[in-house]
């Protein structure tokens, strides 16, 4: 078993790209070992990785789909047997736009995954351990603002998600774990935006009219203070879109 001593264990899936490896890249620099997980682009998980490396920080790689039960117990297996202990799991990965996807796939990835990490990582979790849940404002405010018709399965599915983990904080609480979600309007530049602006144009220029969309490095930026943040489990910070936050009081 190898510890990189005096750091913390940081799992973020889905980091090969966007939030995710934007947020690998700043908790690093912070001094957090950061495991790196991708579903097929190892190759770029590795240049991610070793960029760390070469600027002085910690990091490596895994590899796993996590919305296969047995690829996410390997993954969660594989970090234990390395490093011990998961002090920080981060719950970036998401999908529902994917060509040819199932239909079921969206509540498969953005529901039942990260329960399913959860229940797998909560173990080996210690007192003091952090989970972040990463969502957008369309997912967070699913059921009382408009959603893009393209984006209705991510939303629902990654508000369901949402409910779900919020379901299991009084079991995250005596384990001495803490759950904190970040929501965001579109991230201007992630890969989600990137598909939507391909099949409906009008509803992301729907919302840049409305106020700038974040950029990736303010969104991850968010997401690694939430790592440490002093507050209270179930705790959501919210990043872009005024208009959400302006005319209804935020949801849990």
């Amino acid at each position: 078993m190898v510890e990189p001593a005096g750091q913390r264990i940081v799992l973020i899936t889905g980091a090969s790209r966007g939030i995710g490896a934007e947020t690998a890249r700043i908790l690093a620099g912070r001094g957090d070992h950061v495991i790196i997980n991708y579903r097929e682009k190892a190759k770029r998980a590795n240049m991610i990785a070793d960029e760390i490396i070469a600027a002085g920080g910690s990091a490596s790689t895994a590899g796993a789909d996590i919305s296969d039960e047995d690829s996410a117990r390997a993954l969660i297996d594989g970090i234990i047997q390395q490093f011990g202990r998961l002090d920080v799991l981060i719950l970036n990965a998401s999908g529902g736009l994917e060509r040819n996807a199932a239909a079921d796939y969206a509540m498969s990835i953005n529901r039942d995954a990260q329960t399913r990490l959860v229940r797998l990582s909560l173990p080996h979790m210690p007192s003091g351990a952090r989970i972040v849940f990463v969502t957008s404002h369309q997912a967070h405010f699913h059921g009382r603002k408009p959603v893009p018709a393209e984006y209705e399965p991510i939303a629902a599915s990654k508000r369901a998600g949402e409910d779900a983990l919020r379901a299991m904080i009084p079991t995250l609480t005596t384990h001495g774990v803490t759950l904190h979600t970040v929501s965001g309007d579109m991230i201007d530049g992630t890969i989600i935006v990137q598909l939507l602006e391909r099949r409906n144009p009008d509803a992301v220029a729907a919302r840049r009219e409305t106020a700038p969309l974040p950029t990736v490095t303010e969104f991850a930026t968010a997401v690694a203070e939430a790592t440490t943040s002093p507050a209270e489990s179930g705790h959501t910070t919210y990043i872009g879109g005024p208009d959400y936050l302006a005319t209804e009081p935020a949801l849990s």
